[in-house]
């Protein structure tokens, strides 16, 4: 049992459970410093925080790093611009059950990278997906929020897969550190036209930013990076449909919000998929290749 709990499989699949768990304590301070905070002046002031922190990471840095730190981070902007935009004009659950989409779109862009789509990768991602819809889903038409968020969601899935790819090359922090600089640069000029209007305008949310960027975001990129170097990319994004599981439940602790039936119904499905997926035999794309393991 120790032997099975120490395989860098298993040492990956801890690393992205706690990635989930702290995306999961960022929803109640992102929903409450939204209030009063500009998507555009939040992504730059939490980067910044995160940058400097990452600072001596950056000491020794390759061509090969920069090229695709400066891509991923890239990526990292433009999914993570897009999902704050979108949820200005829908609800946290809706975007919370958009976003999740990407763990079928993951499966569905390696089946085109020429990784097989087995069942039982679909099958997990299809449980998933109803749980998150159980959980987030709250009914109306497609609006312009949702086509954001949509567009978010494949942006995930891009990162994820390219992460696959990319996270072995590189040391996990300096990784970290290019893309937060790069999100940082790219999340300034965004914010410039705020901040010259309005100022930066964070008052009393300094608190709530440091630990976004200190512990959220560099904690998640650093999982991420670490993690994705032995677990499959369609297993990961399965790992992060527990990220709204997660969020509830700090939800509750934090807010006092309550728990549906629908909701304990959805966190079920998801639980039950990620464990599923962990049998044997369940954590690979199939006979055609994958990452990890």
């Amino acid at each position: 049992m120790t032997a099975l709990v120490s395989t860098p499989h298993h040492k990956g699949i801890a690393l992205l459970l706690l990635v989930t768990v702290l995306w999961g304590t960022s929803f109640p301070v992102l929903k409450d410093t939204l209030g009063s905070v500009h998507p555009a002046v939040l992504i730059a002031v939490r980067y910044s925080i995160a940058a400097i922190a990452l600072l001596p990471w950056l000491r020794r840095v390759s061509r090969s790093l920069l090229r695709d730190g400066a891509l991923l981070g890239t990526i990292l902007f433009l999914e993570t611009a897009l999902a704050l935009t979108g949820l200005s004009t829908i609800s946290a659950s809706r975007s919370a059950f958009i976003v999740g989409l990407n763990v079928i779109v993951v499966p569905l862009l390696g089946v085109l990278l020429g990784k097989r789509l087995s069942s039982r990768v679909l099958a997990t991602a299809g449980l998933a997906v109803l749980g998150m819809a159980a959980m987030s889903w709250d009914g109306g038409g497609l609006s312009r929020g949702d086509g954001l968020t949509l567009a978010s969601a494949v942006g995930i899935a891009v990162y994820i897969l390219l992460l696959e790819a990319i996270a072995p090359r590189h040391n996990s922090l300096s990784l970290a550190a290019v893309q937060v600089w790069v999100v940082m640069g790219l999340g300034a000029l965004w914010a410039m036209p705020e901040m010259l209007h309005q100022g930066i305008g964070i008052g009393d949310r300094i608190p709530g930013l440091m630990y976004l960027g200190l512990v959220v975001t560099i904690g998640p990129l650093w999982g991420q990076a670490l993690g994705q170097r032995w677990v499959p990319a369609h297993e990961a994004a399965l790992l992060y449909t527990l990220e709204p599981v997660f969020a509830t439940v700090f939800s509750i602790l934090l807010l006092g919000e309550g728990l549906k039936l629908s909701g304990a119904i959805g966190a079920g499905c998801i639980l039950t998929a990620t464990v599923v997926s962990q049998g044997r035999g369940w954590g690979r794309w199939g006979d055609g290749g994958g990452g990890g393991g």
